[in-house]
């Protein structure tokens, strides 16, 4: 049985252009013009992916990305018309997987969609990296990494969520958390140190992405 995009986006020419694309693709496309109504179809039935826009009537796409993240994983892919709005929209960590901005590629956003369920798809890659918080040490393929609290708190939180995009102020704001004092431009050289450490017992894989304007993701 094909996959279910639900397509949540108000302006009718987009939405019927993307739903081609998508069943083209070989998925079912599902669409619906208001916030509320998307809602209630989640709950109940959720759909394998959801593409939601920003601007719409009834429950605006923020609102809803929460309420959606509060009983569901379900991969979602936001969309707004506002290059600016996706700092926004990290910066709230509002919970989507990936971010477009208005005009799109439906070709692009195809690519995504298939990249995101690719990744859900696969056996669980996060077993290679092995957690103890009460030692806050990790392992990678049982070989415990040399980490500062701050890497270790910067890389648990991207490998609890594979494929997320953090911007460097919500790992910032990670790095807080646990009383670290770091500086945005200081999450640059972590990033780097963690990626040498990680090399060191990976050399075949990069697993910390960079994403251009945006921040970083872990990805195995």
């Amino acid at each position: 049985m094909a996959e279910t995009i639900l397509i949540v986006e108000d302006e009718s020419d987009l939405s019927a252009i993307v739903a081609d694309y998508i069943t083209a693709a070989g998925y079912q496309a599902e669409v619906i013009a208001d916030g509320c109504e998307a809602l209630a179809s989640i709950q109940r039935e959720p759909p394998d992916l959801i593409v939601l826009d920003i601007m719409l009537p009834g429950l605006d796409g923020m609102a809803l990305c929460k309420a959606v993240r509060e009983m569901s994983e379900v991969p979602i892919i936001m969309v707004t018309a506002k290059v600016e709005e996706i700092d926004r929209l990290l910066g709230l960590e509002v919970g989507a997987d990936d971010y477009l901005c208005k005009p799109f590629s439906p070709r692009e956003l195809v690519a995504r969609i298939k990249a995101i369920l690719r990744r859900s798809r696969k056996p669980d890659d996060t077993r290679v990296v092995e957690i103890d918080e009460a030692a806050r040490s990790v392992r990678v393929h049982s070989q415990l990494l040399d980490l500062t609290p701050t890497e270790y708190s910067l890389l648990v939180a991207m490998v609890r969520r594979p494929g997320a995009i953090y911007s460097r102020a919500q790992l910032m704001d990670l790095a807080a958390r646990d009383n670290l004092d770091v500086a945005d431009r200081a999450i640059d050289s972590h990033i780097k140190n963690l990626r040498r450490k990680l090399g060191m017992v990976m050399p075949d894989a990069e697993v910390i992405h960079s994403v251009y304007g945006l921040g970083y993701r872990f990805e195995l």
